[in-house]
């Protein structure tokens, strides 16, 4: 390539970041003028569920590698953060970081299988952490205000997480989720445009290969599960914040497996295949609930949408929408 055009590619990377990040907070801030309270809040959550599935994205989409344990580690954000926040009345975004950086370091142990295991038999193993979870989780539930390492509150009423103090608001605190949401993914948009995300391509060319080209493959595949850790517990710290309280009937190990698939639907290789994942795990059930359809005729529709993803749109709909956009533009080129 000439200094001409690389120079071009960095200006069009540059450009495609700035773009993105502007379309997250543009969206943050004409959502709360446009909807009701109920689809405020159900539309909360899906942005903060959208940064659990840009981790999930991140590692299918760089490294082809299949976890099925993030909706567990957006569990254990969402854990750190009520724990800290009750106990030692930290500020919210303190929370967050707490949440998101220890579920990173849970992410990079439970990455540890994937030194040895690929494909069928790590998505076992991560589905067996889940489930795992899902029991503890069960029987302790999550912090609500009491004293001890559970934080536990027995025989009154359960605390709210408090929400920081520019987002009290469900308006405000939508903009504000938003303001993560394009955080964590300029965050995984730099790691794919710098070496990591160079090395994490050649790994999964091959790991002979990319030992051959002098990557560390140990330290880069930690790196990237650590990566998504970190994004599954900044979503659980914020669905705390959304919620106030998180219920630990809700992080079931199936939950998992629904938002890889959900991810794969969305589209594992753009970041708007992030947000459609979102939307899709919270805002298409809360929709047929709306119409009076019965929310569980979701996974019929998720099922056929999955179909239709592996059949006709490998790259999922964003990928496939993207692509159109790209025809429509050279006919109107030419």
């Amino acid at each position: 390539m000439t200094p001409d055009s690389i120079q071009r590619e960095r200006r069009a990377a540059r450009l495609g970041l700035l773009r993105m990040v502007l379309v997250v907070l543009v969206v943050g801030a004409l959502v709360p003028w446009l909807a009701n309270a109920y689809w405020i809040k159900t539309l909360t959550s899906s942005l903060a569920l959208a940064v659990a599935a840009a981790g999930v994205a991140l590692l299918y989409g760089q490294l082809g590698l299949v976890s099925l344990c993030q909706y567990a580690l957006l569990g254990v954000g969402g854990w750190v953060a009520l724990r800290v926040g009750h106990g030692l009345h930290w500020p919210f975004e303190a929370c967050v970081l707490a949440g998101g950086l220890t579920a990173g370091v849970v992410g990079m142990l439970a990455g540890l299988p994937a030194l040895r295991l690929k494909g069928l038999y790590l998505a076992l193993v991560t589905l067996m952490l889940a489930g795992g979870f899902q029991v503890v989780i069960s029987a302790t539930g999550f912090p609500d205000g009491g004293a001890g390492f559970l934080g536990r509150i027995s025989g009154s009423e359960r605390l709210m997480l408090p929400r920081p103090a520019i987002a009290q608001g469900e308006g405000a605190y939508f903009a504000y989720v938003a303001a993560w949401l394009a955080a964590m993914l300029a965050l995984l948009e730099l790691h794919r445009r710098t070496r990591a995300g160079r090395s994490w391509a050649l790994i999964r060319r091959g790991e002979a290969v990319a030992e051959g080209a002098g990557v560390n493959v140990l330290l880069y595949q930690t790196w990237a599960f650590g990566l998504a850790g970190l994004c599954a517990g900044v979503a659980g710290a914020l669905l705390a914040g959304a919620v106030g309280q998180l219920d630990g009937r809700a992080f079931a190990a199936s939950e998992s497996v629904m938002l890889f698939a959900l991810t794969l639907i969305g589209g594992a290789y753009h970041w708007v295949g992030a947000l459609v994942a979102g939307l899709l795990l919270r805002a298409v059930p809360s929709l047929l609930v709306d119409l009076g359809v019965n929310g569980y005729l979701a996974m019929v529709f998720f099922g056929a949408a999955l179909l239709h993803a592996l059949i006709t749109a490998p790259r999922g709909l964003a990928g496939q929408w993207l692509a159109t956009l790209q025809r429509l533009r050279a006919r109107g080129q030419t």
